[in-house]
């Protein structure tokens, strides 16, 4: 699919959906990095007719500290423009009566404070970082073998992430792990998933062809977004790697130099 496809729709446009780790800012051990120009984008953005809101698979802490940490860079935002998985668990939890044992990050546990935890009858996996050991990691598993029908919820299924020193791995490596050994499919809460796309689009109040995504993941950012009937636009910051751009099964609407604020220049002047 060409560029162009993408540019050719930004005047119908009513919103658009940012990704935030690898599009806004770098993570790192002292809380990241702007991407160079990305403050300013987010403010034009803001200051225009569209829409904007924040999609992450962020699990390494509560929406308001993470909001609170990309307010100190610079950003405009707030916790009621932030969609992230957390949230979504809980309510699911709450709906069907579910009890989780948690393997996730610290930061992110006061998130599932109002949700019983005593006696288990499933699990919440997220990117737990140190914690993904092998005593946590069983300690999940003898919880869903024992379970006559396990249920196993994973906050996003991404394979790997970027900080300032290199590459992690996500969430999604060790989903898999569980799967395999519980003969278990894991109900992914969070992007590419659409219910968590959809959410998004009806707090903003538009349909899915007037929204365009910008992410570094070209499966769960781009591709999820495709699959909901937005527009995916790439950029070639965080995770992108260029073998991104020949993937057999997703193809990008389109692909932009090195930061974000480049396809917010073209959103803005089209």
């Amino acid at each position: 699919m060409a560029a162009t496809s993408w540019e050719n729709s930004v005047k119908s446009l009513k919103g658009v959906i940012l990704d935030m780790c690898g599009v806004l800012y770098d993570a790192g051990e002292d809380g990241g990095t702007p991407i160079p120009g990305s403050v300013e984008a987010v403010k034009r953005l803001k200051a225009s007719d569209l829409q904007v809101r924040f999609c992450t698979n962020e699990t390494q802490a509560t929406r308001e500290v993470f909001v609170a940490k990309l307010q100190r860079m610079g950003f405009d935002i707030c916790v009621s423009e932030v969609f992230s998985p957390a949230p979504a668990a809980v309510a699911v939890l709450k709906e069907r009566g579910l009890r989780p044992h948690l393997l996730v990050y610290d930061g992110v546990v006061p998130e599932f404070d109002s949700v019983e935890k005593a006696n288990p009858n499933c699990v919440v996996i997220g990117d737990a970082a140190e914690k993904f050991s092998y005593q946590n990691l069983n300690d999940a598993f003898r919880v869903l073998i024992g379970l006559e029908k396990p249920v196993l919820f994973s906050l996003g299924r991404g394979k790997y992430y970027k900080e300032d020193e290199g590459l992690n791995l996500d969430v999604g490596v060790y989903m898999k792990a569980l799967e395999y050994a519980c003969d278990v499919e894991a109900e992914v809460i969070g992007k590419p998933d659409p219910m968590f796309f959809q959410k998004v689009l009806d707090d903003m109040g538009i349909q899915s062809q007037q929204t365009l995504m910008i992410g570094d993941d070209l499966v769960n950012d781009v591709g999820g977004a495709q699959h909901c009937g937005m527009k995916g636009v790439q950029v070639r910051t965080g995770k992108y790697r260029p073998s991104d751009e020949k993937h057999p099964k997703i193809t990008g609407d389109g692909h932009v130099g090195a930061k974000m604020a480049e396809a917010v220049e073209t959103i803005l002047k089209l």
